[in-house]
């Protein structure tokens, strides 16, 4: 089992969409990293701590899990759709996307500054890499941050 950060805009997705729907598939990645990632990387069982960001406090809002491994995103071909990719070709896919369902919130969000202020969380993607999308959460980071649900 591995940690992941998916970054969110909860005007467009939140985590309390996530808890009404219990279980979404992840869309609208349109970054090759990301994507690679969501291909090799991310596995069904993976851990994911959901991240609200491009809003006032940007922070890890609550903890899903993978539950579907990578999978072709069906937005790619939808003209109607806001991730329509016209260069997307159904018979060799550019986009995917994994499931994810609703585990918890966290009583208190830990907001980029807690993290920013954290020496343990220095090495976090999310200070280094933040733009990225899919990030990688290594175990001691992910200990931490799950010690603060309780």
């Amino acid at each position: 089992m591995a940690y992941w950060l998916f970054k969110t805009e909860p005007d467009t997705y939140s985590i309390d969409d996530l808890r009404q729907e219990q279980r979404c598939g992840w869309e609208g990645i349109r970054n090759y990293q990301a994507r690679n990632r969501l291909r090799d990387e991310v596995k069904t069982g993976d851990q994911v701590f959901i991240y609200h960001s491009s809003c006032k406090v940007p922070a890890i809002v609550g903890l899903a899990e993978v539950v579907r491994d990578a999978y072709p995103d069906p937005t790619q071909f939808d003209p109607e759709a806001p991730y329509y990719d016209p260069k997307s070709d159904p018979d060799a896919p550019r986009w995917l996307r994994v499931d994810v369902a609703y585990r918890r919130h966290f009583p208190h969000p830990v907001s980029l500054r807690d993290i920013k202020a954290d020496p343990t969380l220095a090495d976090m993607e999310l200070v280094n890499r933040s733009r990225l999308s899919i990030q990688h959460v290594d175990d001691d980071t992910a200990r931490r941050l799950l010690s603060r649900l309780d």
